[in-house]
């Protein structure tokens, strides 16, 4: 059963076609989220290292790591949203 959860970045809550820490949830891909590059596995195995990787993201200025892939309509303040974070 897809439990919507497990397809949003935890850092960023980009939505991704495929879960970035796999069908179990416990087993990390290593892909790097489209949106704010962090590398599924490293940068969000901890509260801490998602909440430092999110905080350097948004200080940046939110910038797409793959700028090819950012919707036309995008809104960092839903986004955000999906993961409980309201933007500063």
């Amino acid at each position: 059963m897809k439990n919507d959860e497990d397809y949003i970045c935890r850092v960023c809550g980009l939505e991704l076609e495929e879960p970035p820490w796999g069908d179990d949830s416990k087993s990390a891909t290593f892909e790097h989220c489209p949106c704010c590059g962090v590398e599924f596995g490293y940068g969000d195995a901890t509260p801490l290292a998602i909440s430092k990787w999110r905080k350097e993201w948004l200080a940046r200025g939110a910038t797409w790591d793959q700028p090819e892939c950012k919707p036309p309509d995008w809104s960092l303040k839903a986004q955000l949203g999906r993961i409980g974070v309201l933007p500063s």
